[in-house]
């Protein structure tokens, strides 16, 4: 069955030092080179956001970064100014291998933040994410990267409601555990038919 590493933002602002940097975010990076060499393709996403998105705390009067509010489409944490398209914060980690298949960017929408590698939160606007495994026959997936209970999880959930077989190599991942995300994501996603590997 031919299978797909879907490799979540692995990118400087997601790890130590960057501007929204999850706990050992750079730990994954080795785990998830050695992933590359047991697929058939390799997809790397980037979170791509421009100045002034609406996800940033930034953009709002009187809110801090990880205030929750509602957007349009539903409930937004808001976070720090991060993974600004072109800037050294969006850049891949630097010992991450980038020789991948595809590569998507998403966030790229002024208006609307993108989790999912496949949808962005509206939960309606696809990515072109599943088109293209389809045409290459891909129906297996692995999901690695950062962060476990936001981008991974969404992109695992996703998938999985896609009819693709899913696992998620939690040691190739790494969490902000936000007022107990991390749990929640982990239920969530065995609840979706995930597997969760390396527990």
């Amino acid at each position: 069955m031919p299978t797909a590493l879907i490799v979540i933002d692995v990118q400087n602002d997601f790890c130590p030092g960057g501007a929204l940097a999850v706990p050992e975010g750079d730990a994954v990076v080795q785990p998830i080179n050695r992933l590359m060499e047991q697929v058939d393709a390799v997809v790397l996403t980037q979170d791509w956001h421009p100045a002034g998105h609406s996800s940033f705390a930034s953009s709002h009067a009187d809110r801090l970064p990880y205030d929750m509010i509602e957007m349009d489409y539903g409930p937004q944490v808001l976070w720090p100014d991060h993974c600004i398209q072109g800037s050294d914060g969006a850049a891949f980690h630097a010992d991450l291998r980038t020789d991948a298949d595809m590569i998507i960017r998403k966030g790229f929408r002024a208006g609307i933040d993108s989790y999912s590698a496949f949808f962005e939160n509206d939960q309606t606007t696809p990515t072109g994410l599943d088109g293209y495994l389809r045409t290459r026959g891909i129906d297996r997936l692995i999901v690695a990267g950062l962060a476990t209970d936001f981008c991974v999880h969404y992109s695992a959930v996703d998938a999985a409601g896609l009819g693709y077989d899913v696992s998620v190599d939690l040691e190739a991942c790494r969490g902000i555990d936000l007022d107990g995300s991390l749990d929640q994501a982990l239920r969530t996603m065995v609840e979706k038919g995930v597997t969760l590997r390396g527990t």
